[in-house]
């Protein structure tokens, strides 16, 4: 067996294992602002408004960025896009931690932004040349508890840190965070040599060193599955912008816990998506390796949890339920979705051929964050219409995004079916190539 089609596992989970740090460290950078809102905004004299400029600033290439990126990852090692990616993220906190005016702070957050909005694909792509297709769904379900990891770590660290040493100190620990990460990298970091050798290659044959013939950008992204998989992302993304910017103004002003009750009920919600997203990724990639066709074992699993969140958001604005008790039906809910962000990019992975999978892998995620964008946006129309203090406009917009979970599920269930979009696409690609 060559070194194209050599699983090695102990290996494969180190890769693993740094680029869940990887993710940890991204998020912990994407949180830390919104963190230190309060001194901050005191110490620099700005209006909230001017902080919403400040703290948007780290958005507005961020999809920009991943996708010319994504068109670039095919053809970069990936140990060294990484790397460059670990070492800007550790310099650009350094002149935040200093700043004397906002100016500058805006261009570091641009400049961070385009540093990290390719993070998750890459690193899902760095982990894919280190696992064959049937065993690919519980790392990427592993890297993305990096996100929750970051989340939890934030909410003990940051507080701390500016307790003791003033806000502006978070910003060299992250510093010392991402050039930790990056010399752990040099030290361990390696390129994966698998290239989905198990699988039949696009065209008539394959290329040297494992590498599939190229499609036409037009004829695979709209495929149907692919499309399919692309509006999961975005489902997915949209509950999660809404579970990040304004969850906990609903469990405070709309439900009326206090702010340190409040506090404990979103690490609860945030808490909540990580066990579910690692126990339905390891089912899912149970019942494949058990011969269950992908359809069934990724697909289904995949709509059949965005189908329960959309069920329990409608619970939850619709059942006459106990303040108490609607936090944990909001953070079952909102953790189902989740598990589409995992096994989405494993079903493109194994749709499109590997010399465009990075690529693809990056386009999912630029289109999932305008979700992320736009979320916020829609919802705060709703909680405008009824008034910040009102529980109706923040279920308003939770119903929202059960609506879209309960439409792309079902069809998910009806249309979603990676192996015969792969099918059909070889087949297209093998009759371009007897033509030619």
């Amino acid at each position: 067996m060559n070194d194209h089609t050599r699983y090695q596992p102990r290996m494969a989970w180190l890769i693993t294992a740094m680029m869940l740090c990887f993710m940890l460290v991204n998020f912990l950078d994407k949180v830390v602002l919104g963190m230190v809102a309060v001194p901050l905004m005191a110490e620099l004299h700005l209006s909230p408004a001017r902080f919403g400029l400040v703290a948007g600033a780290f958005y507005w290439f961020f999809s920009l960025s991943t996708v010319l990126v994504g068109l670039i990852v095919d053809r970069i090692a990936t140990r060294w896009l990484l790397l460059v990616m670990g070492i800007g993220w550790a310099c650009l906190q350094i002149p935040i931690a200093f700043a004397g005016g906002v100016a500058s702070i805006i261009i570091c957050r641009v400049l961070l932004g385009i540093a990290e909005g390719p993070a998750f694909p890459v690193s899902v792509h760095a982990v894919y040349k280190w696992f064959p297709d049937d065993r690919r769904n519980l790392p990427v379900a592993v890297i993305a508890q990096g996100a929750g990891l970051g989340l939890v770590l934030a909410g003990f660290l940051i507080p701390a840190i500016s307790a003791h040493w003033g806000w502006r100190a978070n910003f060299i620990v992250l510093a010392a965070a991402g050039t930790a990460w990056s010399l752990m990298w040099v030290c361990f970091g390696s390129e994966g040599t698998l290239r989905d050798g198990a699988r039949p290659a696009f065209g008539l044959a394959a290329t040297h060193a494992g590498e599939s013939q190229r499609l036409p950008w037009q004829k695979l992204l709209l495929d149907r599955s692919v499309v399919l998989l692309f509006l999961m992302g975005f489902c997915a993304y949209w509950l999660l912008g809404v579970t990040l910017t304004w969850v906990p103004a609903y469990l405070e002003k709309g439900l009326g816990f206090d702010s340190m009750a409040a506090g404990r009920w979103y690490a609860v919600v945030t808490v909540a998506g990580m066990p579910c997203t690692l126990i339905m990724s390891a089912l899912s990639q149970r019942l494949l390796r058990r011969g269950v066709v992908t359809r069934v074992a990724r697909a289904w699993v995949a709509c059949g949890c965005m189908a329960v969140g959309a069920l329990l958001l409608g619970v939850l604005v619709t059942a006459p339920l106990p303040a108490t008790f609607k936090p944990l039906l909001l953070a079952f809910a909102s953790s189902m979705p989740g598990v589409a962000v995992t096994l989405s990019p494993v079903m493109l992975g194994e749709i499109v051929p590997f010399s465009q999978r990075g690529a693809c892998l990056s386009f999912f995620t630029a289109f999932g964050n305008i979700a992320g964008l736009v979320a916020p946006m829609v919802m705060g129309l709703f909680v405008q219409h009824y008034g910040a203090d009102d529980v109706r406009g923040y279920e308003a917009g939770l119903l929202s995004g059960g609506a879209l979970l309960a439409v792309v599920s079902v069809a998910g269930f009806c249309w979603l079916d990676p192996a015969r979009s792969r099918a059909a696409l070889l087949c297209s690609s093998a009759r371009s190539v007897a033509t030619a």
